[in-house]
């Protein structure tokens, strides 16, 4: 594909329009359609933000033929339906995390989109932050020696907002903020994880409202994670090694590396490069793998996002969080299935 990547943005709340003003100034790209489930509220948005064409429904978005990419930026619960229907229009997409409801959606729609040979990807926005290259080059470095564990936090008071609080939307802390904390567990500690402990606290309506979450790696290294709907967290990351440890500041958008020995002193302080937002690099990722034919972007491959939802799925049976559908079949809802009985070890060594 050539010239300029005309995306179209399906939803027109805060981070469908923080989306709009990073691709403003972009190259490669234009932001050229919004979609809404109201005319109106689709109007306002285009106006707001400068973008050509406004639609009143998913539908209209996605059956433009000049729309080359769908940033879907909906409730989780809308995911599934959201993305097989852009796809199911010939158009490449790119959508918020968590990407699925659980790991049985994720399947379904990469399958989809390998047969129709559309790219699909999770905007897990960190992974593709350059930043994250220089926190690995750090670790490979030696400076704290070899890595045996680490801690990451995130949170925020935002429990009264409904895709948190309603299970019909996918609610609970989980899967809006858990889902920072695993993949920065996944992003330096890797995926063969063969136990996990969690415990949670739920509001009336049995969403996880917090999550403590720990992960032992078949080598002996440990994640202890935290995720909050209820407070404001320090949002720090910190990998510990055998000769000192490494900080990092706001895993929700790395700003700063702090690297001190053993004796607890400041190595080394580094900090991220100038941004627009942080959203610019998924897109940027997005624009290439559809210039050069790939349905998946090497920053946030397929298989990282179904180990994510694996590990959540995990989780979530393990704290009894139902959603709405969950006691629907897959085939009925094209969504929730039963989960496997067996224990997370089990399911980590069947896949070794």
């Amino acid at each position: 594909m050539f010239g300029r990547i005309r995306v179209g943005i399906m939803g027109a709340g805060s981070i469908a329009g923080t989306m709009a003003n990073t691709i403003k100034g972009m190259r490669g790209v234009v932001c050229y359609a919004v979609g809404s489930r109201s005319q109106e509220k689709a109007d306002k948005f285009a106006a707001q933000y400068g973008i050509k064409k406004a639609y009143g429904s998913y539908a209209e978005l996605v059956s433009d033929p000049k729309v080359d990419l769908v940033y879907v930026a909906t409730p989780h619960s809308e995911h599934y339906e959201n993305v097989k229907l852009a796809l199911s229009a010939g158009k490449h997409v790119i959508c918020e995390k968590a990407f699925m409801l659980d790991e049985k959606e994720a399947e379904k729609i990469f399958k989809f989109a390998q047969e129709q040979n559309l790219l699909v990807t999770e905007a897990m926005w960190t992974r593709y932050m350059p930043f994250r290259q220089k926190i690995v080059e750090v670790l490979s470095s030696n400076v704290i020696g070899e890595p045996v564990m680490l801690t990451a936090n995130l949170g925020y008071n935002i429990s009264y907002k409904d895709r948190i609080n309603k299970p019909e939307l996918g609610g609970g802390a989980l899967l809006d903020l858990g889902v920072y904390v695993l993949n920065f567990a996944s992003m330096f500690f890797g995926n063969d994880v063969t136990d996990i402990a969690s415990i949670c606290t739920f509001n009336n309506l049995g969403m996880d409202m917090q999550d403590s979450i720990t992960l032992r790696y078949r080598d002996g290294k440990m994640a202890v994670l935290n995720a909050t709907a209820l407070g404001v967290s320090d949002r720090k990351g910190v990998i510990y090694g055998t000769k000192g440890f490494m900080v990092i500041d706001n895993i929700n958008n790395f700003e700063a590396i702090s690297v001190y020995n053993n004796e607890y002193k400041k190595l080394a302080h580094y900090k991220r490069p100038k941004q627009k937002t942080g959203y610019e690099y998924e897109i940027e990722s997005c624009v290439k793998a559809i210039n050069e034919g790939w349905i998946e972007c090497p920053e946030m491959p397929h298989s990282e996002s179904l180990k994510i939802l694996n590990m959540m799925d995990f989780i979530r049976k393990s704290n009894n969080i139902r959603f709405k559908e969950d006691d629907m079949s897959f085939d009925e809802k094209e969504s929730i299935s039963a989960h496997d009985e067996s224990s997370y070890q089990e399911q980590a060594s069947e896949e070794k």
